[in-house]
């Protein structure tokens, strides 16, 4: 069962997910209106109303949370600004317009390890999947090339993981004969895309 964390500043839009969630077997284990108040270190996925956010463009809380979690924005505006959620630690990116399945879809797509991404004609989005190109990544190399979506030095992809600088290279070339990407930029937009460049 997956469990989610929501963060949202309308009571009734809170309630209406909440309810919507459960009905589809997905259990809310915290609702917050703040993000002040810590997300439940229980969640699987964090639901994250872009209002509900104290400066529209902080990104900070949503980089806190993504430590732990999967983190699903909800938006207003347009996918042109999805990229900056997706660079600050979320998995994905959906209108806050979108029906109760779409919804329901793009959390259990992010808990799956996939990216969610909003389409061009705003209600929809696409889950993009890091071996949607043929590559098949090991766990371990997901985990690496996700900690690359978050900026992170090779350094500290190893001090999180816990093992070797060496043994970050080594994945991180594995990554990129996989994606078939070759220089940092490619690999970046790679990871936050979760398939590779063009």
């Amino acid at each position: 069962m997956i469990r989610t964390d929501i963060l949202g500043n309308s009571p009734i839009f809170v309630i209406g997910l909440v309810d919507t969630l459960t009905k589809a077997g997905i259990k809310v284990v915290a609702m917050r209106t703040s993000p002040t108040v810590d997300a439940s270190s229980l969640a699987d996925a964090a639901v994250i109303d872009l209002d509900a956010l104290r400066i529209p463009h902080d990104l900070t809380h949503i980089t806190e949370v993504a430590k732990s979690a999967a983190v699903l924005v909800l938006s207003n505006s347009d996918c042109i600004e999805a990229e900056m959620y997706l660079r600050a630690g979320a998995s994905g990116v959906v209108s806050k317009l979108e029906s109760c399945e779409g919804i329901i879809g793009a959390i259990r797509a992010v808990t799956s390890g996939s990216r969610v991404w909003p389409t061009e004609s705003g209600g929809e989005h696409t889950a993009l999947h890091a071996d949607t190109a043929g590559a098949h990544l090991s766990k371990r190399e997901a985990q690496v090339l996700r900690q690359i979506s978050r900026g992170l030095t090779h350094g500290q992809i190893a001090t999180r993981l816990d093992i070797s600088p060496h043994t970050v290279d080594t994945y991180v070339k594995r990554i990129r004969a996989k994606l078939g990407v070759g220089n940092k930029a490619e690999l970046t937009r790679a990871a936050l895309l979760g398939q590779p460049a063009a």
